[in-house]
């Protein structure tokens, strides 16, 4: 079984963004990440898919869960692991 793909859109100082590595990094988990520091058009689609223009923004398959405070209260509740799999 395949697991959903983990996009995280970011900046390289942001100490959010620093925390969400290091919880997907916790879990094992690869991500694609979209660096949105000198890439306006990126900044556009991140802004475009979220609806949000802070960073980080994640999104596992087609879910947006929404920045570094949305991933760690998701972990903590125990949903983001079956998210990192496809059973959510």
């Amino acid at each position: 079984m395949s697991h959903p793909s983990v996009v995280m859109y970011a900046t390289a100082a942001c100490p959010y963004c620093v925390a969400a590595r290091s919880l997907l990094q916790s879990k094992g988990v690869r991500w694609t990440e979209v660096s949105v520091d000198r890439q306006s058009e990126k900044r556009a689609e991140m802004m475009q898919r979220s609806g949000r223009h802070t960073v980080p923004q994640i999104f596992i398959g087609d879910h947006h869960v929404g920045g570094y405070d949305e991933l760690s209260t998701m972990d903590r509740k125990g949903t983001l692991d079956a998210l990192l799999v496809g059973e959510a």
